[in-house]
């Protein structure tokens, strides 16, 4: 075994002693629940744009999208552009190093704000960003994202809109089977589930009715349903529990699923 591989392993088993430790889990929810009062998500910026992410999410991402290489990011949930100028600008770096020349970021909102629009537009990233406005669960909407899909070679997905149960099992009923093989749909806000009712306030979100319980009914219809992606074959989606254990600090718990080819 290599050098290289020595590292990686020894990595691999000390983020499977994090999982285990339930002193380093408990101080883990402790601080997501203190950083949350002060909006901590809030106060990072990518290239110069509000991302509105955890840096520990934006750095776990990254590593996915290396991984992965996609030519089409899908992200519903613009806000003031800070994520569509992160995928784009990984984009760019991917390309450099000989990866898609021509990746894609497809953003969509129901309400793309003119100031953000506008920031969007005039950064250098933007050539590598579309945006599309309307509800994500709109058919028209929809349809041109499908369309737009089913020209790419690699596909990921970022939920980040609407965080209520129904909005979000729709989004997922809709893009998770434009998920490539092997790429993920990143499920924002699962943490919902997992915080204090007194942190959800004047939110239409809550637990119990979130972008986590949405996650487990979608888990759930799927294998049921024997669902088709859009190339034809059986729709399988897991949680990536190693992800998360490496990352501790997400918004994301049970979020970050990936397309898998299970034996059935």
């Amino acid at each position: 075994m290599s050098e290289e591989n020595d590292f990686r392993q020894k990595c691999y088993n000390e983020i499977a002693k994090q999982k285990r430790s339930n002193s380093l889990q408990s101080l883990t929810r402790q601080w997501m629940n203190e950083s949350i009062k002060t909006n901590y998500s809030y106060h990072f910026e990518w290239l110069g744009r509000p991302v509105i992410q955890y840096p520990q999410d934006i750095v776990g991402t990254q590593q996915l999208l290396w991984t992965i290489q996609p030519d089409l990011i899908i992200e519903t949930g613009i806000a003031r552009g800070g994520s569509l100028i992160f995928y784009a600008s990984v984009l760019e770096l991917i390309a450099q190093c000989g990866g898609p020349a021509n990746a894609k970021v497809l953003g969509i909102d129901i309400d793309i704000r003119q100031q953000n629009r506008e920031a969007i537009l005039a950064h250098p990233m933007s050539k590598r960003i579309e945006m599309l406005q309307g509800s994500s669960i709109e058919n028209k909407i929809a349809e041109q994202v499908k369309r737009r899909a089913r020209i790419a070679n690699k596909v990921l997905v970022c939920l980040d809109s609407n965080h209520t149960h129904d909005h979000v099992l729709e989004e997922l009923r809709l893009y998770a089977p434009l998920v490539s093989l092997d790429s993920y749909i990143i499920v924002f806000d699962t943490v919902v589930e997992d915080l204090p009712t007194s942190l959800i306030v004047d939110r239409p979100w809550a637990k119990g009715n979130n972008p986590k319980t949405a996650v487990f009914e979608y888990l759930k219809e799927i294998d049921e349903n024997g669902i088709l992606s859009e190339d034809g074959e059986r729709l399988q989606l897991e949680i990536d529990e190693h992800l998360e254990a490496k990352l501790l600090i997400t918004v994301a718990p049970s979020g970050f699923l990936k397309r898998v080819r299970k034996k059935v």
